[in-house]
């Protein structure tokens, strides 16, 4: 294609020993290095698995660790301007099956990617299925800086979505779903559906490999829904520095006894002992990162998106029920499958901001070592904090 296209790997976790040739000239492997690559995305990573390619063609592949044949339907060929050719699969279950090991190199280096060759890529498929939850913040009665009601109705109107909420774990107005109920009629989102989703209960989910946690403890409703949105009001936050994809998906999507767990680092699951046993700063951080991991492991990262509005833009959470008027003017809507690359565009577009009025939620977010959320989550390999901030109006 001359080079002019790019095509590069965007996304796919594929674990183990893979490699393929077929009678396209179709090779790949894991990269050696980092190499420069001119396409928006910026540089391919070492490790990254790169395909390489003269023309669209069927991939035959073998993954060891991984069905890649299950995300037919995900797969294409995705170029640095936004072209994507269609990617089908053949999954060879032997060694001796195939076209594969018949002499071409199965070590692919930097060096043999030209720019303009292909490369796998899964590509975004946001079309969201089944009973959608959007996860937001009610807010704490007294409070005003929430996102209302009129701003979001449109989004959960054309999705059809749910609102859905847990009960809190500190002293306040929603500390039980009666209470919490009559909050929520008092913002105005009672002309949503509305779910506590703790209300029936509490569902366990497994942490996989985390910092702290070995289990997050979630409202037993989100079993019911097969797809989120993390709509998130970017702020500051008195114990995380600030609130964002990250805080929304896991504070948010826990109980009260899920809560103090995040809370503690998991050493004690009782909300009344939770101020008690509250852990070094960056302990808790990474807890709510583990929190995360759960929570994209039960519902499937294809099946959530993000968006977080940057609107007032308090050193203060919506759960503060007197939170300090904001010095900051608006900044605007962010959005994107990856909530690591979310919250760190969010944080970056406070520090770059020209706004004068931006001193303390900086202070508010750089006393309490806020970033590490987003060091944690990208270290437990829930997103990337590079990324591409493309304006749409």
């Amino acid at each position: 294609n001359n080079g002019t296209d790019g095509f590069y790997f965007t996304e796919c976790g594929l674990s183990g020993n893979a490699d393929s040739e077929q009678k396209n000239g179709i090779h790949w492997a894991r990269a050696d290095k980092e190499v420069a690559w001119d396409g928006p995305k910026g540089n391919i990573t070492k490790d990254m698995l790169v395909v390489g390619q003269t023309t669209a063609a069927k991939v035959s592949v073998r993954p060891i660790n991984y069905d890649l044949k299950a995300h037919q339907d995900e797969l294409s060929l995705v170029s640095s301007t936004g072209k994507t050719a269609r990617a089908s699969v053949i999954v060879y279950s032997s060694q001796d099956e195939g076209p594969l090991h018949n002499g071409t190199r199965s070590n692919i280096t930097y060096e043999d990617v030209k720019q303009g060759d292909y490369v796998l890529g899964i590509a975004l498929n946001s079309d969201l299925k089944g009973n959608i939850g959007i996860k937001i913040s009610t807010g704490e009665l007294g409070g005003h800086n929430y996102l209302k009601p009129k701003l979001i109705a449109d989004l959960v109107n054309k999705l059809n979505g749910t609102i859905i909420e847990c009960c809190t774990a500190y002293a306040g107005k929603r500390t039980n779903p009666t209470d919490h109920y009559k909050v929520i009629k008092a913002h105005g989102f009672d002309r949503f559906n509305c779910d506590l989703m703790d209300e029936s209960g509490e569902l366990s989910l497994k942490v996989n490999n985390g910092f702290h946690l070995k289990e997050n403890i979630v409202g037993n409703n989100l079993k019911n829904y097969n797809s989120l949105v993390i709509l998130s009001h970017f702020k500051g936050h008195a114990m995380g520095g600030f609130g964002g994809a990250l805080k929304n998906m896991s504070i948010g999507i826990a109980s009260p006894n899920g809560k103090a767990n995040i809370h503690t680092a998991g050493k004690v699951k009782d909300p009344s002992l939770l101020w008690a046993n509250l852990p070094e700063q960056d302990a808790f951080l990474e807890s709510m990162a583990d929190a995360c991991k759960s929570i994209i492991e039960y519902v499937g990262k294809e099946n959530i998106v993000y968006i977080n509005v940057a609107n007032n833009l308090s050193v203060d959470c919506d759960c503060d029920s007197n939170p300090e008027i904001p010095k900051m003017k608006d900044i605007g809507i962010f959005a994107s499958i990856d909530p690591v690359a979310l919250d760190q565009a969010c944080y970056d577009s406070i520090i770059n901001s020209k706004d004068e009025g931006k001193k303390d939620l900086i202070d508010r977010m750089t006393s309490l070592h806020a970033i590490h959320i987003v060091e944690a989550s990208e270290k437990l390999g829930l997103g990337s904090s590079k990324y591409e901030l493309i304006n749409i109006c």
